[in-house]
């Protein structure tokens, strides 16, 4: 069985938070789960805006099962209420939900969730632009472990690059 699991940027660093931005990232993750080898039988996702609930989406479209890997009680309790809903939906698809520390939000639960997902991969998708914080974190965690790491940034800039370059032209 191989289990992928991902860490990655919010979607502040990928483009934002428009509809078209969040199809754009959802659409690369189903690139990256389709054509990876060895093939996804299990995802764990740990379910923030941005990146992770882009592979969540991804699995669902590849009927890949996933794990919604929940850093605490309420991760999405600040999110206006279309992202809330989403998130409720994305839980629903789950072949499982898993909340790492139950209770309410404390920043150490991110890396623990972190360092759960880790541990039970057998490789690291990490949509990461070499910034500090809770990506790096976590990759820094999975390299301690000899865990593989798969870097997707330079695939992101050329993906982003050529739809740029598709839709200024079909525009002309």
């Amino acid at each position: 069985m191989t289990i992928y699991a991902g860490t990655g940027h919010r979607p502040v660093k990928l483009g934002g938070y428009s509809d078209e931005a969040v199809m754009m990232v959802n659409d690369f993750a189903v690139s990256i789960l389709k054509d990876i080898l060895p093939r996804p039988s299990l995802v764990i996702s740990g379910m923030a805006l941005g990146w992770d609930q882009a592979l969540a989406r991804a699995a669902i479209i590849l009927e890949i099962p996933f794990i919604a890997a929940i850093p605490f009680n309420g991760q999405e309790i600040a999110w206006p209420y279309p992202a809330r809903l989403q998130y409720k939906n994305l839980l629903a698809k789950a072949a499982s939900v898993e909340v790492i520390n139950p209770g309410a939000y404390a920043a150490w639960k991110m890396q623990k969730r972190n360092e759960w997902m880790v541990e039970r991969c057998n490789i690291l998708l990490a949509l990461w632009d070499g910034s500090t914080g809770g990506t790096k974190n976590c990759i820094d965690y999975a390299q301690s472990l000899s865990r593989p790491i798969e870097p997707l940034w330079s695939r992101w800039e050329v993906y982003k690059c050529a739809l740029q370059s598709r839709s200024s032209s079909s525009n002309h």
